[in-house]
């Protein structure tokens, strides 16, 4: 990341927070970085959770990250979604985005499956996990967003 971002600072917990300063190793451009903000990567440590089912993948994640941007709207949500993609091809990682993109199958290559959970209060939700390769396709559609 430290070719590519700067400042990186380290946070006490194992984290990080940084800026992007080169967009080309994301697949950007400089002029997409405009109105980001401040990212942060960190560890997850509920994910994978026992309860978790990812039987739909042919590998569960070992572990979870957490990579999120500090501010919202879509330059925030384009440039965090190269991101997470650059990490899921670089890392062999799916990416967990936390919610429901969409309702039913998805109309994009790859795979995106939801994923059961308990909520901590007796009951099951779900959310939406999917490979780079949908990640790839659904960064390409012109309605493309992420989870808030």
């Amino acid at each position: 990341m430290e070719t590519f971002c700067e400042p990186v600072r380290a946070g006490g917990d194992g984290g990080a927070d940084f800026w992007i300063a080169d967009a080309r190793p994301l697949g950007l451009r400089q002029a997409d970085l405009d109105g980001t903000g401040c990212f942060t990567l960190g560890v997850d440590d509920q994910i994978p959770g026992a309860d978790d089912d990812y039987s739909g993948f042919p590998r569960p994640p070992a572990h979870g990250i957490v990579l999120l941007a500090g501010s919202s709207g879509p330059p925030n949500h384009r440039a965090l979604g190269h991101l997470a993609l650059t990490l899921a091809r670089r890392l062999g990682a799916l990416i967990d985005f936390d919610g429901m993109l969409f309702e039913g199958p998805s109309p994009f290559p790859g795979t995106l499956r939801e994923v059961s959970y308990d909520t901590g209060d007796g009951e099951r939700s779900v959310r939406q996990v999917g490979d780079a390769e949908f990640l790839a396709a659904w960064l390409g559609h012109p309605g493309f967003r992420l989870v808030k």
